[in-house]
């Protein structure tokens, strides 16, 4: 479930003052794990003090292209950001976990949708990807992208946006903001209630949009999601990825007693004991078991898993539907047992 490969860094290319794009070398052997959906993500495995620390980056490179790319801002105290923006080179090698994630596109042909995304900072990886693959696979759709950054330096992907927009004339659009600057032909300021009424009603109103992507702060992702079903729009039709929360998230049964857990990972199983006021992702990693993981905070996918047996509470979850949760899916790294017994399969999701 945690397999992982060295992959040599092929190309390092300074995007930003504060941030790189890293492209992998793929061995012919390995192009078939490493396929990917636009949208997903890769966790890389970095050690620290003789610790090991998994990151999560969006990859910013098209399906089409054959290149797995990720796009890498430097943020203050990050242990990995930090080192692949002053130290990593071209010909390292960094232990990637394969691509998984659910936001996601599935591009068709035939299909012909108006998408528009709202995007802050580096929340333009994962949305460059579904761009392009919008762009170069569903020839009769369209996409309009709202793009927030303090400055037009700090904008990752500047050019790559510049040329799909000159390749896609009339069927990609951009809307920039700057928080920090007034630059010509952008907004001034940041995405906000006021910028989505101004897409929807006002520059695109004779726009039927079908699908949004939002992608940058959890307070963005909030007020634009909001804004959006007040204006009628579903939550199936709203996709939305977090790289941050605030969110610590609460606990409502008391989980003071223990539970006899058995889990299974990669077709072994294991019984033991645990207390229920820590995770079940917390306990099995005591355990030495190679449980899947990586952000550790409830905003990506990697550590779920199927409740086979038995109840747990998850202190928060911005990732699963209803409809999962009600199928025994549960993120493991937030899931606290409330029953005496919990069976908990990896395999099984």
């Amino acid at each position: 479930m945690s397999e992982s490969h060295l992959l040599a860094v092929s190309q390092l290319n300074k995007e930003t003052p504060n941030s790189v794009c890293i492209t992998f070398e793929i061995p012919d052997a390995l192009r078939e794990k490493y396929r990917y959906k636009a949208g997903q993500y890769i966790t890389i495995k970095y050690l620290v003090d003789g610790k090991e620390i998994r990151r999560a980056y969006s990859i910013c490179s098209a399906p089409s292209s054959g290149l797995l790319q990720v796009g890498v801002k430097k943020v203050s105290d990050g242990a990995f950001s930090e080192f692949a923006n002053t130290t990593l080179k071209e010909g390292d090698a960094l232990d990637v976990m394969l691509p998984e994630g659910k936001f996601i596109l599935n591009p068709e042909a035939s299909t012909s949708k108006n998408y528009a995304a709202f995007v802050a900072g580096s929340g333009i990886t994962p949305v460059l990807s579904i761009i392009q693959a919008v762009m170069e696979e569903e020839p009769l759709s369209s996409f309009v992208l709202v793009y927030g950054n303090q400055t037009l330096e700090e904008a990752m992907f500047y050019s790559e946006l510049l040329k799909l927009k000159e390749r896609y004339p009339n069927r990609f659009q951009i809307e920039w903001l700057f928080s920090r600057k007034q630059e010509e032909g952008a907004m001034f300021g940041r995405i906000e209630r006021s910028t989505v009424n101004y897409i929807l009603k006002n520059k695109y109103k004779e726009l039927n949009f079908h699908e949004f992507y939002l992608c940058g702060p959890e307070p963005m992702i909030d007020e634009v999601a909001s804004v959006l079903k007040e204006h009628g729009f579903n939550q199936k039709q709203i996709h939305f990825e977090l790289f941050t929360t605030a969110e610590k998230g609460m606990l409502v049964e008391p989980h003071d007693g223990t539970t006899q857990i058995t889990v299974t990972v990669d077709d072994e199983t294991a019984t033991f004991t645990m207390p229920q006021n820590k995770s079940v992702l917390e306990a099995v990693l005591e355990q030495k078991i190679d449980a899947p993981y990586s952000c550790q905070g409830g905003i990506c996918s990697t550590c779920i898993a199927r409740i086979v047996e038995g109840k747990a509470e998850m202190r928060k979850n911005q990732i699963l539907t209803d409809d999962e949760i009600a199928e025994g899916l549960v993120l493991t790294c937030q899931a606290h047992p409330t029953s005496a017994t919990l069976v908990i399969d990896y395999d099984d999701v």
